[in-house]
């Protein structure tokens, strides 16, 4: 038995001494361990070989099940602890390795370049809806390195939902969107944060949050829901980017009073009347358009908090999908807004 451990302790040297890696050295001993096994079944009782290696293979046996159970209880420590360790994150303004790789194409960009990414990383962004405009938005927002996001909505996953609500999968039918959101976000970019908000958005929710963020995306697909986010957020002077879809059409537009442009309300002083816009639920929408809609609104999110190019703040870009067609339209704020009047002016 001597002679079988001096030859494993001679192995795992010779093994370190050749740098060999640590799973080699193991499977060479392994192989060694199984000759041993081998023989000790195969020859009769009391060979001089047989009885130099241990005389009975019940001791290889139970070596060899122990130092299994040792091995395997190390790569179960060492998997929990892989699991419960974070990614390795930079220190709070400034980028990890792995994310200046992750973000060279924004970095090499003239508008945006380092200091624009460092804009992103630093920005907090509330998003309403986890639906059809919601969906490409976080992912974009969530791919382009957003440091903080917010995202709220109350409702679940639905199976009617998966046709053009692309952040949410099969497999999270009947979960909170805002979590479905939330782990396909992390999925994608492990070095932002997210903040879901499992819950309807109303009056007062809206003035505790939009405190704590730079930026509001409203995609929710009410009318009560666009006054009351247009309302709050002018009131607590942030900027908001609204945008709405219907069938094969969608419009977008950034809302920023305190600046001097129109708020949403300048724009649609009165509600239409009932059944005059119907929801995407009453009258459809082509699978790819809140994509489109969708990922305007985070490139318009991109551009406000890097500086870079021209906003639509005081223009309003509708498309039209069925017809490939865009067009801009000017806005104007309305001297007697009840929400903005006096504001930036």
């Amino acid at each position: 038995m001597m002679l079988v451990l001096a030859l494993i302790a001679g192995l795992w040297g010779l093994g370190w001494l050749m740098k060999a890696p640590v799973r080699a050295r193991l499977v060479m001993i392994g192989v060694l361990m199984a000759g041993v096994m081998l023989e000790q079944l195969l020859l009769p009782d009391g060979h001089p070989l047989r009885a130099a290696t241990g005389g009975s293979a019940k001791v290889w046996l139970v070596l060899a099940g122990l130092l299994a159970l040792i091995l395997g209880y190390g790569a179960l420590v060492r998997q929990l602890k892989a699991r419960a360790t974070p990614p390795a994150t930079a220190p709070s303004g400034s980028f990890a390795d792995a994310e200046l790789d992750r973000y060279a194409r924004h970095i090499m960009l003239r508008e945006i370049g380092g200091p624009g990414q460092k804009a992103l990383k630093s920005a907090r962004v509330l998003v309403i809806g986890a639906g059809g405009l919601g969906s490409p938005v976080l992912l974009y927002l969530a791919a382009a390195g957003v440091g903080m996001i917010g995202v709220v909505d109350d409702d679940k996953v639905d199976a009617s939902n998966l046709q053009r609500q692309v952040i949410h999968t099969d497999a999270r039918i009947g979960m909170p969107k805002v979590f479905s959101a939330e782990a396909q976000m992390r999925a994608l970019n492990p070095f932002i944060t997210v903040r879901p908000y499992n819950r309807r958005l109303d009056d007062a929710a809206a003035r505790e949050m939009f405190g704590d963020y730079d930026l509001i995306l409203d995609g929710s697909d009410n009318f009560d829901t666009r006054y009351m986010v247009n309302r709050v957020a002018a009131e607590t002077g942030k900027p908001l980017i609204s945008a709405a879809i219907t069938q094969w059409e969608g419009q977008i537009s950034l809302y920023d009073p305190i600046h001097g442009s129109p708020c949403y309300e300048c724009i649609f002083p009165t509600r239409p009347a009932p059944g005059l816009v119907p929801t995407c639920a009453e009258a459809g929408v082509v699978a790819p358009l809140p994509g489109v809609i969708g990922a305007m609104m985070a490139l318009e999110a991109v551009k406000h908090l890097t500086g870079a190019g021209q906003t639509l703040a005081g223009e309003m870009l509708i498309y039209d999908g069925l017809w490939g067609e865009t067009r801009k339209l000017q806005l104007t704020r309305r001297d007697d807004c009840p929400v903005c009047a006096g504001l930036g002016r």
